[in-house]
């Protein structure tokens, strides 16, 4: 997500879910980005918030420059949070319209190097947002920055929206990282069962709870739990019953709750794999 790639309504502050059993990761955050124009979150209270119901870790994610230097500071100052910096794939044809493209890639190579950015991403391709035009310019950035995962021992995050196809073909054509997660997973059964069979994560976000979701609850019963990762994309996704409110990392519980049912299984196993997945990908959070 970026700042200018989703609008929404205001709702009313959900409240606090119940506390998960056992702690959890919020695997993809931006807590750098505020909701139409709104305030940006609070950093103390919003971890505070989300450490109280189970959620102590998060990865938050800076997608363009402004994203990445806040991340950079950030993970700094709060332990709880690791980081990961790309150029979000509809960033990529404006820089190149403009000449930055160079540029802005060495800011992000750079701050990719910090100890405490495990991810490399959100990188991929959006082709909801973008027209054929800027196809190649996302194509070319995506392709970068799987090098670029590669070449630091990251994890790669990818941001796949209408372009299914061609996220798994340049994946296979470049050679996919050891750990690969499609954030915010929006594909069917079939590309699920694809993704598994590569060894890819799957992070599922808010959307999963909601009513009109049958197919992407479909797909999240077919991925085992060892390749299962939950998120916000928070200050967007708001899962139900609350969709269209403000979304934060306090709310991940719910989205849990419900990946537990359509697995058929209890909530403080699916904790425990989500949280060992967590760490396995990303390394320690201390």
């Amino acid at each position: 997500m970026s700042k200018r790639h989703e609008t929404g309504h205001h709702g009313g502050r959900p409240p606090a879910p119940d506390r998960l059993p056992l702690p959890v990761v919020d695997n993809h955050t931006h807590l750098d980005i505020s909701r139409d124009g709104g305030p940006l979150p609070d950093l103390t209270a919003t971890i505070a918030e989300a450490s109280a119901v189970g959620v102590d870790r998060m990865v938050q994610i800076g997608c363009d420059l402004d994203g990445a230097r806040f991340t950079e500071r950030v993970i700094d100052e709060h332990p709880q949070l690791l980081g990961g910096v790309a150029l979000h794939p509809n960033e990529a044809p404006a820089l190149a319209e403009r000449g930055e493209t160079d540029a802005a890639r060495a800011e992000i190579e750079r701050i990719a190097q910090h100890p405490r950015v495990r991810v490399v991403g959100e990188t991929g391709l959006d082709y909801f947002r973008t027209g054929p035009e800027g196809v190649a310019a996302q194509q070319d950035s995506f392709r970068w920055h799987i090098d670029l995962a590669k070449r630091l021992g990251k994890a790669l995050q990818i941001h796949d929206r209408d372009s299914h196809d061609d996220v798994l073909r340049i994946l296979a054509e470049e050679g996919a990282p050891e750990h690969t997660v499609l954030h915010c997973f929006s594909g069917d059964i079939e590309m699920a069962r694809e993704c598994v069979r590569r060894g890819y994560l799957l992070s599922f976000a808010g959307t999963v709870t909601f009513k009109n979701a049958r197919e992407l609850r479909n797909a999240l019963s077919v991925v085992p739990l060892d390749q299962l990762l939950v998120e916000t994309d928070a200050p967007y996704l708001t899962p139900s019953p609350h969709r269209g409110a403000t979304n934060a990392p306090y709310l991940v519980p719910l989205t849990v709750r419900a990946m537990a049912a359509v697995l058929n299984t209890d909530v403080p196993t699916l904790c425990e794999n989500l949280s060992a997945t967590s760490e396995r990908v990303y390394g320690p959070w201390a």
